[in-house]
């Protein structure tokens, strides 16, 4: 169980940390002229989309992960890390292909505020983060309070993280390769799945 939230807590804390979902959002507030402090709650909000649909889907598999549970005698020791293993080699895979959620700045160049906010929300919405399904799938296994605390975590660390970091680089605190940055972190998350998914194997 202490892989499975320590795997989490690092693809939370890699998650909140890689700029490909709050680095559209800051420059669109640069382009529109927003402030930091509407930067700050219009990122709030898409983040919050972000987060529902990760959490509901990760839910979701957490009571698949129960029911597999009580059914497939094998599922905590063998299959649930397999999973864990599997998505990992993908990700390490896509290591040179970009699939997470860009905004395509040119349309809306001449949109209100009120529908550039609009299409944040519904982008955000429609890019849950596949990262960490595979932790909420393995979670059902262990329980509620686990699948809960998981979505807790993970919930907190994204919003907190993507506030953080727009405020960062807002004030040009901090300036780095962002796309270099957001190019590795696949391999990085790759990487953490594999190896929480062989260590299950022995202490599940």
């Amino acid at each position: 169980m202490y892989s499975l939230i320590i795997g989490s807590l690092l693809i939370s804390l890699l998650h909140a940390v890689i700029p490909n979902h709050w680095l559209p959002i800051l420059a669109i507030a640069r382009k529109e002229g927003w402030s930091l402090g509407e930067t700050s709650r219009i990122t709030f909000i898409a983040g919050m989309a972000h987060v529902v649909s990760t959490v509901i889907i990760g839910l979701l598999l957490g009571l698949i992960g129960s029911e597999l549970t009580e059914h497939i005698k094998h599922f905590t020791h063998i299959i649930a890390p397999s999973v864990l293993i599997l998505m990992g080699l993908y990700f390490v895979r896509q290591h040179y292909r970009h699939h997470h959620f860009h905004l395509q700045q040119e349309p809306v160049k001449k949109k209100t505020k009120r529908s550039i906010i609009l299409a944040l929300v519904i982008a955000m919405f429609l890019s849950p983060c596949m990262e960490i399904e595979a932790y909420f799938l393995l979670a059902g296994s262990k329980g509620w309070y686990v699948l809960a605390g998981i979505a807790l975590m993970y919930s907190i660390i994204t919003l907190s993280g993507m506030l953080v970091w727009i405020h960062i680089v807002y004030k040009g605190i901090l300036k780095l390769n962002w796309h270099k940055w957001e190019h590795n972190a696949g391999i990085i998350t790759g990487l953490i799945l594999i190896v929480t998914g062989i260590i299950s194997f022995f202490i599940s």
